[in-house]
């Protein structure tokens, strides 16, 4: 198995973008698949890739019942998906994370790269929950991929690769699914695409999908009524493609991606809410059972994403071909919470007004809105045993972020109250306004890359390649309201550097080869917001801690990795195993400022991650196929993460503590059995059992032994008891999904259950003003059990 000249033409890397890419290891129907992939901006094997890579092909997807990011990261090693709330997820690769990015710091850049096929969409806090429906593969890349893919690549990178639209014939498929929830409501959905040749040379393929999300929280309300299901929801899109080859040597691809994105309600449960609590003697005690929340308000997340991209492919001549990549994305979310807990701990906790005050409807407005513009352009080629790529790329991102906090009559409510009416003097804060900020922000970036990669010999590849990058981020920042103080500034942040990479591939025969690496990955730093010093508690000096931290450092990765392919039973099985230490300079971590009700991003001088990884995958029968997929990762901080105030202390974790996010193992099996049905019918039976361990969702949440301890407001009072505790760690948990179908070359039908064992996994924590307001955490779906049904044609 030599890695001779895998790119021959850019012609040949385009049509493995578009088509399924699936190889026959054996002929002896031992088929395993062998896939090609594209993370090196070429076309080459899986196996042949010098560095840790994963790839999720269609069949695997459809086997598995994986339907976005989430549900894929659980059968791969190494990556892990902390939910934070629907459209709200933050992906992790290899244990490199910082843990919980909230909505109101839209100036924290991401750690992970996400890509649909060459544009990047990506963008944090909110990774685009994008439907896999008609996905050819998902590849995964671990390790810092800055040299090819920029800044948000720190740790990796992961791609959505589609099928492209081909003028082979008219082709398409139709499905239908629905399920229901155990102890909650029913979803469904309908899916489709359609591939036209329009000519010879032109050709559409168009994809369509709509689904309906079940529910299955409950939201006990404050006249003792219960909303069920609060928590459904809505995913609609689709995608339009053209391929135009006017010529055997051009290919133009210009498309449309787009979906929304509407959820009624959070996968919040409650464990803790200043207004409904057992603690209380002069309001109604409360105690929130498995699968509850408490709210007054109904809660939304909306997402609308737009993306329209062309992509131009030239062969120079043989051995030539230029690329051009222009994308543009639009992007708006609206998340509407109910913060009325968060006010009732600041307006009944810390002001002391009364009931009648302090249960005012508090609905919180997080707007953002985004524009980006990228342009790439790289010429690829290959000379007898070179092969090299190399290009320019640009960005321009324009982001608006608003946050209001509206509390229609607290004013009027108690007008001798003097902190409540000091707002009246405010310049941008209406009336009973009591937060406003009004943030936008435009972030340019240039790029120069590129990439050579060297035969030595005929088992023996050496690839070196280096990104020279220029950054700048402006930011116009607005804030007011009772809750914070009048700020009225422009902040700007810039950056420039390399990012390099070397890999050594060595063949040991034709079925083991070894690869070795260093790369260096980065993400952009940024300005922290004010403090809101009038929430600021003088008795804990928060103010002098948490004040003197304007803004935050780039963060680095330097990673270095050894590992093995290899292939046995004749080509159908291979074995893949990767070790890894990455060393992390200035880890930009999120610390709440203690009684401020404000988040902020410090420095963590050093850390590292150190782990290993493993992939197998088998079919020692032509009816039996195994997958194993395993992860360790040991990431910790090396340095304490201290304040710069002029208090100086430890306020976001300690030398020795866990990074949050991933846990430190992840497993994951996978096998399928086949058998025929009738004559021209095949079963399978499909399980998949997943076991990951305990993680954090912030560093912080180490201190005092993993144990929160809330200091009880008296609202509602006098209390039963004066303290709250809470254990501030995920615990880990065990998934197992069912599939048992029937396909033929036309209808692949299956009944499937999710989560069989009904396991209630705690995702991450999510609390307000530091719990004093609320403690909850986000939870994954109960068992589900439903049908579906495609036809292809």
């Amino acid at each position: 198995m030599t890695h001779k000249c895998m790119f021959k033409r850019s012609k040949l890397a385009l049509a493995m973008l578009a088509l399924p890419v699936a190889v026959s290891a054996q002929d002896n129907g031992n088929v395993l698949e062998e896939v090609l992939v594209t993370a090196r901006k070429q076309s080459e094997t899986l196996q042949d890739v010098p560095f840790s890579i994963a790839a999720m092909t269609e069949g695997k997807l459809k086997k598995s019942g994986a339907t976005d990011l989430e549900s894929m990261a659980t059968n791969v090693a190494g990556i892990s998906i902390q939910n934070l709330g629907p459209g709200q997820s933050q992906v992790a690769i290899r244990g490199i994370a910082a843990g919980k990015i909230e909505r109101d710091q839209p100036g924290v850049k991401e750690q992970v790269g996400v890509y649909f096929d060459e544009s990047v969409i990506s963008m944090s806090l909110f990774t685009p929950d994008l439907d896999f429906y008609d996905i050819n593969r998902v590849e995964v890349l671990r390790g810092p991929q800055g040299t090819l893919f920029g800044s948000g690549s720190l740790s990796g990178t992961v791609r959505y690769i589609s099928n492209a639209a081909n003028t082979d014939a008219l082709s398409g498929s139709l499905q239908l699914g629905g399920e229901t929830i155990d102890e909650g409501s029913e979803g469904g959905n309908i899916k489709g695409h359609v591939n036209i040749p329009l000519s010879d040379t032109v050709a559409l393929r168009a994809v369509g999908y709509a689904q309906q999300f079940g529910g299955y929280i409950d939201a006990r309300q404050p006249d003792g009524s219960v909303n069920e299901d609060v928590n459904e929801g809505t995913r609609s899109g689709g995608r339009l493609a053209l391929s135009i080859q006017p010529s055997e040597a051009l290919n133009i691809t210009p498309r449309v991606v787009f979906q929304s994105i509407d959820m009624d309600g959070f996968n919040r449960e409650d464990d803790y809410n200043i207004l409904a609590n057992p603690y209380t003697t002069s309001r109604t005690p409360v105690r929130l059972g498995d699968y509850e929340q408490f709210t007054q308000l109904e809660e939304s997340f909306e997402d609308d994403f737009l993306l329209v991209d062309l992509t131009v492919n030239y062969d120079i001549n043989d051995n030539l071909s230029l690329t051009s990549v222009s994308s543009y994305t639009d992007r708006d979310v609206l998340v509407i919470r109910d913060a009325t807990a968060l006010n009732a701990s600041v307006v009944g906790g810390s002001f002391g007004e009364a009931e009648a005050i302090y249960t005012i409807d508090a609905p919180l407005y997080d707007e953002t809105e985004a524009e980006v513009v990228t342009q790439e352009l790289r010429l690829s080629g290959f000379d007898g045993p070179l092969q090299w790529v190399a290009g320019v790329f640009y960005s321009e991102i324009e982001r608006h972020y608003a946050q209001s906090l509206q509390v229609n009559g607290l004013k009027a409510s108690n007008p001798n109250n003097a902190t409540l009416q000091q707002n009246t003097a405010q310049k941008y804060a209406a009336t009973d306004e009591l937060y406003y900020s009004d943030i936008p922000y435009e972030l340019e970036q240039y790029a120069v890359f590129g990439e050579i990669s060297y035969d030595l010999s005929d088992k023996t590849m050496l690839v070196v390649g280096a990104r020279y990058f220029d950054y700048e981020e402006t930011r116009d920042l607005t804030f007011d309201g009772i809750y914070t103080a009048l700020v009225e500034n422009e902040a700007t942040v810039s950056s420039d550097g390399w990012s390099p990479r070397v890999m050594l591939r060595h063949d040991l025969s034709d079925d083991v080869s070894l690869n070795a690496q260093v790369s260096k990955g980065f993400r952009l730093g940024g300005n922290n917001d004010p403090l809101n010093t009038p929430l600021c508690s003088a008795a804990s000096n928060d103010e002098q801690i948490y004040g003197g931290n304007p803004d935050f450092d780039d963060e680095t990765v330097t990673n270095y990795e050894v590992g093995a392919k290899t292939r046995f039973l004749a080509g159908a099985g291979t074995f893949n195993i990767s070790a890894f230490h990455s060393e992390i300079k200035d880890l930009q971590v999120t610390v709440d400022a203690g009684s401020c009700s404000s988040r902020l991003v410090y420095n963590a001088p050093e850390a590292h991650s150190t782990g290993l990884e493993m992939e197998m995958s088998v079919r020692p029968s032509s009816n039996f196929e195994l997958g194993f997929s395993a992860s360790y990762v040991h990431a910790e901080l090396d340095s304490d993460v201290e304040s710069e105030g002029s208090i100086k202390t430890v306020v976001g974790g300690n030398d020795g503590d866990k990074l949050p996010t991933a846990p430190g193992y992840e497993l994951a099996l996978s096998a399928t059995y086949y058998f025929p049905v009738f004559e021209t019918w095949e079963g399978y039976f499909n399980a998949t059992y997943q076991n990951v361990g305990a993680r954090y969702t912030k560093i912080s949440d180490q201190s005092n032994g993993s144990k929160g301890v809330v200091q009880l407001d008296a609202v509602g009072g006098p209390l039963t008891q004066s303290t709250y505790e809470y254990d501030r760690e995920q615990g880990g948990y065990q998934r197992v999904n069912l599939r048992l179908g029937a396909q033929n070359d036309q209808w692949d039908t299956a009944l499937f259950v999710n989560n069989a064992t009904n396991e209630k996994a705690e995702l991450s924590l999510d609390t307000e003003r530091g719990g004093r307001g609320r403690v909850g955490h986000h939870v994954n779906q109960p068992r589900t059990i439903g049908v579906s049904a495609r036809y292809n044609f």
